[in-house]
């Protein structure tokens, strides 16, 4: 057979195995009426961008963690982490009112955040061949940004394009898990890219990638949009700003439901922020197990945090509860109970269990805030809430992170840093459990003041 012969062949084949795993992809994106409503192509969507958010992570990403000793990789991530909140210093005040804004052209705006971002990885790929700092620095911000913007998008506009049968936790987990799934091959192949070329045209293929997203956005159906014309759909009270003046003052309102789970996701947060940090370094400076070497003991670390976040995505796509506060306190008391027993019995086999179910705590949490966001807050600050969240358990993790930096420092003793996290989260908890129990009370009492039955009276 001659070499033409082989390489139509080998053509071939791929062309076959790349439509095999388009159709599987489309029948799984789109099932359960994904596809009518338009949830499937948002779901592609989200896939698309996380696969062009990983070129851009390998692109830059850097070896120093794991080349530098212990002392200067401290200083490093501390510094990498005050730098991540950066970008929610524009998303909370300006990119979620401007959104909330554009809800009437809301295709316009996804497909506008992903054509800027193939803009900015055409310049980041010439800055990144010349070492041009001064044009990759703002250029890296920049697509840092608008991928929040994006995230912020999505998850305002699929309460639009929910089909009926599906809850709002499982249509997030979906999206959440294919996101998954698509960065896990990107990222490989953009490492690969990388050691045949080098890293500017990993972000040359990224601006390909996030300039068929840009195609994908604008082919969105139309009722993706909000009608300039049509009355907000309804909203809990304390977030409707029709009734509550001030986009500030609304935000800072958005009912006792959000509100828990908002502080209940924190902690999740904060938790995992903490693990990251703290058991990466309590790994390379000191050893559990004898015969693993410290590289190998991290190594197994991300791949159990990596497992755990993939655990919790599917669980959500499974759940077919439509409670999703109590999956978020359901999480947190499987969180909480881990670290204390995690805590008592630390070692190498602890440390994996509890960083795996701290990232299937963060992952399972955010899709039950989601939905309660989605469900809870009114299309016209719906945007804008999601801005102001996801800027405070960035926050909240970045918090996390330090005091998990500072904790393996000052305290590199397993037991008494889970010790204490447990307690943190019990405390959270019962402060959590006892506060929504008040609070049903007075609204029992209230409803009796007012004659109307309540659910102990119907059930008498």
């Amino acid at each position: 057979m001659t070499l033409r012969a082989r390489t139509g062949n080998a053509g071939r084949a791929v062309r076959t195995m790349t439509q095999s795993i388009g159709h599987a992809t489309r029948r799984a994106t789109h099932a359960g009426g994904a596809g009518r409503t338009g949830l499937g192509n948002l779901i592609e969507l989200g896939a698309v961008n996380s696969a062009g958010d990983a070129l851009i992570a390998v692109a830059l990403a850097g070896t120093m963690f794991f080349n530098l000793d212990v002392e200067q990789a401290q200083g490093q991530v501390a510094l990498y982490l005050l730098v991540t909140m950066a970008p929610f210093a524009l998303v909370a005040p300006l990119i979620g009112p401007a959104l909330d804004h554009m809800r009437h052209a809301r295709r316009i705006a996804i497909a506008g955040t992903m054509l800027a971002r193939g803009l900015l990885c055409w310049g980041m790929a010439g800055a990144v061949l010349h070492k041009d700092p001064v044009t990759l620095m703002p250029a890296a911000f920049g697509a840092l940004v608008l991928s929040k913007a994006f995230g912020v998008s999505r998850s305002a506009v699929t309460p639009r394009v929910l089909p009926e049968g599906l809850n709002l936790v499982t249509a997030n987990a979906r999206a959440s898990f294919c996101g998954t799934v698509a960065a896990s091959i990107a990222a490989p192949l953009g490492a690969g890219l990388i050691a045949v070329t080098n890293a500017g045209w990993a972000l040359r293929i990224a601006t390909l990638v996030f300039i068929a997203g840009a195609i994908l956005g604008i082919r969105l159906p139309s009722h993706v949009d909000t009608p300039e014309t049509a009355p907000a759909p309804d909203a809990i009270p304390e977030a409707a700003p029709s009734r509550t003046p001030g986009r500030w003052r609304t935000l800072l309102r958005v009912g006792p439901v959000v509100g828990e789970a908002m502080r209940a996701n924190a902690a999740l947060r904060a938790l995992s922020g903490f693990l990251i940090l703290y058991l990466a370094f309590l790994l390379r400076t000191k050893g559990f197990v004898h015969g693993v070497s410290p590289n190998i003991a991290l190594g197994m670390l991300a791949a159990s945090a990596g497992l755990g976040g993939l655990v919790g995505t599917g669980l959500g796509a499974l759940l077919k509860a439509r409670a999703p506060l109590g999956i978020v306190f359901s999480t947190l008391l499987v969180a909480t109970l881990t670290a204390a027993v995690c805590a008592v019995f630390f070692g190498l086999v602890a440390a994996l269990a509890v960083a795996f179910v701290g990232a299937l705590g963060q992952s399972l949490g955010k899709l039950g805030l989601d939905a309660i966001v989605q469900r809870e807050i009114g299309e016209e600050v719906r945007s804008s809430t999601f801005a102001v969240s996801e800027t405070i358990h960035q926050l909240v993790w970045v918090v996390g992170g330090l005091a998990g930096l500072g904790m393996s420092i000052i305290a590199p003793n397993g037991h008494i840093a889970l010790a204490i996290i447990a307690a943190a989260l019990a405390v959270t908890l019962v402060g959590l459990l006892t506060r929504r129990a008040t609070r049903r009370v007075a609204g029992r009492r209230s409803r009796r003041r007012e004659g109307e039955p309540t659910v102990a009276d119907t059930a008498a």
